[in-house]
């Protein structure tokens, strides 16, 4: 028997991967806080589809780190511990850093140019989950006009748990968030348009230190 013919049939899973977006989008719009119950009926229902595909997509969100499951509670949107905090900005940063240093040595202008828009659409934002989601888009724009793709697939695989991060981050303390970000963010793309490595790179730091200081506070 040839090799390909042991492989297993492929099966559909757009519906389950429909289902993990409306799960992800309804977390991330604060319908689930932290530490709620992903109840499969309930979702089903909801969403009306079967239990199944509720079951995969729930399976993937915990791939993401979005969602725990332990036997006696089921599917939680997961709360970070101040384990998982200290352990998602340090890995944040060292993904951060070398961002950071590619953009300042080879970004095109029209990956800076992105990177401008994404701040001009948080000074848009009309609340603090909005907020965070430009948030997002403007690292997302960073990492790539870095240029490197291992790098960007690297942080895709933790954006939704730094999305839940920063969604924490806001449950903890929202006194000047929607004001201050989008100038924090000015000045780092201005750091990195102006091509100046140190100031960017510290300015990042601090820009990571500031919410860690929130959560580590909490």
């Amino acid at each position: 028997m040839s090799r390909t013919a042991q492989v297993a049939p492929a099966r559909r899973r757009g519906l389950a991967d429909e289902v993990a977006d409306r799960i992800r989008d309804a977390v991330f719009d604060g319908g689930y806080p932290p530490g709620s119950q992903l109840r499969e009926v309930e979702l089903a229902e909801a969403l009306g589809v079967s239990r199944g595909p509720v079951r995969e997509a729930l399976l993937k969100l915990e791939r993401e780190g979005l969602v725990r499951s332990e036997w006696h509670r089921g599917a939680t949107v997961t709360a970070l511990s101040d384990v998982d905090v200290a352990e998602l900005d340090t890995l944040r940063a060292a993904l951060e850093q070398l961002a950071v240093a590619l953009v300042v040595d080879r970004a095109p202008e029209d990956d800076l140019a992105t990177i401008d828009n994404a701040v001009r659409r948080m000074e848009r934002a009309a609340d603090e989950h909005e907020m965070v989601r430009c948030d997002l888009a403007f690292h997302d724009a960073v990492y790539a006009a870095a240029g490197h793709r291992r790098l960007r697939e690297a942080w895709e695989g933790i954006r939704s748990q730094v999305h839940l991060f920063l969604l924490t981050r806001i449950g903890v303390d929202t006194d000047g968030y929607l004001a201050g970000i989008p100038a924090e963010h000015a000045r780092l793309a201005a750091a990195l348009r102006a091509r100046d490595r140190e100031a960017a790179l510290e300015l990042f730091a601090e820009h990571r230190r500031h919410a860690y200081d929130i959560l580590a506070g909490r």
